[in-house]
Formats: C-alpha cells, structure tokens, sequence
C-alpha cells in the first residue's frame, strides 16, 4: 500500500483508473481539482511487483468544532470481493485517519445492495452500513439510480427499449423545432439561469455559477459537455454529461419553465445516451431518484421520466463508514441533521 504522491505516481493511477471496469469519475484526480475546497489523498493498493491493483480517492475536510472528516465517493476502484486489495485500502485510510485526526471516514461506493459477498467482506474489516435511506437529502450520493446498459449496441436498438410514450416525446421535440447544441464556457451563464429557475421550481439548492465553471476548467472538453436544447432560438433546458472510463453520467439538468410541452428533456436525454453510444460506454448512468416508488410520491415523476428510458433500477449499498471517534461522530451526525432539517424548512418557506 502506499500514496500518490509524486507526478509518476498521478499518471499511473489515471491510467489504472480510466481502465478500470469500476472506473468512476468522482475518484478521479480532475474531480479532486473541482472539489478544491477538499484536501485530497489518493491510496494504492498494489500486488507484489508494485502494480496498482485498487485505489481510493478520499477527499478530507475541516468541519468546525467536530474534527476532520474523510470522505470518498464511488470508490473503492478494485475487485471489490479481493479482501487483501481491501485490506490494503483500509489500512491506508486508517493511516491518514491518524494524520488528519479524523472523526470518521465515509465510502458511497456504486455497489449494488444485494452484494452479500461484499458485505460481510466490509463488515469483517470494521465498516458499518448505513441501510435506512430512501431519500436524495439522507445521504449526499444517490442511492437509487437508473443505469443503461448500452455495450455494444447501436442506437437503433437502444431506441427500441425506450417505453413507447418517451419514444413519442422524443420525437415530438424534434417535430416541434427544438434542437440541441453543444454549448461552451460562455454559455454555462445562460445554463445556470435556468437552474436557478429548475430550483426555485422544484425546491433544491443551487450551486454558484463559479462551481459549473471550475468544473469546466478541469474536464471540459474530454471529460465533460454542456447540451442547450433551444427552441426559436432561445436556450430552454440544459444538461451537463460527463464522459469518465467506461461510463457515461447525466450529472446536472435545467428546465426552463417555459416551453415544458415541446419536451425537450427528452430529446437531451437521447442526445447523451448517444454520446454515451459513441463513446463506447458500457453504462449510461441517469443518476439519482427517490427509493419510495409510489405514484403519490413527489418525486415519482422524476423516477417515471427516468424508467421510460429502459434502465435498470438499482440500489446501491448506500454509505459505509469507520467512526474514529464515535462520540464525536454522533454529536456531528445530530447537528447536521438539525441543519439539513432547518435548510429544508427555509426553503419550504421560501417558496409560499
């Protein structure tokens, strides 16, 4: 086990990480760069001739009065049923623990829930599972995704699965004169306009224009593009894929209130699953919705515009962590739930 730490050691892990079939963008060193506010430390595992064989990515930051806290989303990148490649992993956490002081660490890895192998392995080197989250605010990754499997298929064929009404709707944009267009750096000012309009609309906060920029900086354009559907030549919805390794991402969307019957969701959709297409993706992932499928759901509408896309529901395990320091770490969890309990209600507010 050992750190990058040096130039050579940030190419190999790239390297090792963009050819990876557990590859994901959030552990990648451009994703550390976007998430600057974070100090980031990289872990490698490696077999007995110094081959990477796993990593993970663990963003650390100070959080007032408590400690530092680790964190690390999606990973860990290895063969997640290997216990001496996790070993390895949680040996080297357990070290920067001990550097940083740290209150606990925190893993979202994308694994799915029914992994019982991968559980009990988790479980027998100390970790505790969080299994209780059903919605977007209980943990900061989705737990419930939908993902497409779109390895070596073509588009014709992808289109096919569509559920017959987002095959329509699909092509009711198009009949209706909304076209897609790649935009560029400039162009996230008119995308951020209308996320704060998809914001306001369905009650969620919003991140400044200077994150989408930073993160257009760091992965723009191999890893990262902006879409603007238009439609009489003003900009109506947009989203923001990322292309990582393997895998496609719907990561961000906004939709203007305006023109919401001439679908252009839709449309964007397809024109990321064909990217996804020609990339050679074996995945594209629509992200999150919520676990409480039920039609009286708020929420249900999300988890239905995403099924009419033919991807696969899936849970994953949810959030691991180590307590370093459990009373500490309880006396955090109770005030952040106090304050993400407070932010929800101040936004509630705002919008009667």
């Amino acid at each position: 086990m050992r750190f990058v730490d040096d130039e050579e050691s940030k190419n190999k892990y790239k390297e090792f990480l963009e050819n990876h079939e557990r590859c994901n963008f959030q552990q990648s060193l451009e994703w550390a760069k976007v998430k600057s506010n974070w100090k980031n430390e990289i872990i490698l595992a490696e077999d007995e001739d110094g081959n990477i064989i796993g990593s993970l990515s663990v963003l650390i930051r100070k959080i007032p009065i408590f400690g530092n806290l680790m964190y690390s989303s999606r990973g860990p990148v290895c063969d997640i049923h290997d216990i001496s490649v996790l070993k390895q992993l949680t040996e080297g956490a357990k070290q920067l623990a001990k550097k940083y002081n740290a209150i606990v660490l925190k893993i979202e890895p994308d694994i799915k829930s029914d992994d019982q192998v991968f559980r009990d392995l988790i479980v027998e080197l100390g970790y505790k599972i969080k299994d209780d989250a059903k919605n977007f605010r209980e943990e900061i990754q989705p737990r419930y995704v939908f993902r497409l499997d779109v390895k070596n298929k073509t588009e014709d064929e992808i289109f096919a699965g569509f559920h017959q009404k987002t095959r329509y709707n699909v092509r009711l944009a198009t009949r209706k004169g909304v076209t897609i267009k790649e935009g560029t750096r400039e162009d996230l000012k008119d995308f951020h306009k209308i996320m704060i309009e998809t914001g306001s609309r369905d009650g969620f906060i919003i991140r400044p224009l200077e994150y989408f920029e930073k993160m257009y900086d760091e992965l723009a354009p191999t890893h990262m593009k902006l879409l603007m559907a238009y439609y009489e030549g003003q900009p109506i919805s947009g989203v923001i894929p990322i292309m990582y390794g393997n895998k496609t991402w719907y990561l961000y969307g906004a939709s203007s209130n305006k023109h919401r019957n001439l679908m252009p969701n839709y449309l964007l959709q397809w024109e990321m699953i064909k990217i996804a297409i020609n990339n050679k993706s074996d995945i594209y992932d629509l992200r999150g919705v919520s676990g409480v499928v039920d039609e009286s759901h708020p929420q249900y509408g999300l988890y239905r515009f995403k099924k009419g896309f033919g991807a696969e529901f899936t849970e994953f395990i949810g959030e691991l962590y180590i307590p370093f320091k459990p009373l500490r770490y309880k006396l955090y969890k109770f005030s952040e739930k106090t304050f993400r309990n407070l932010r929800a209600l101040k936004t509630k507010l705002r919008k009667k």
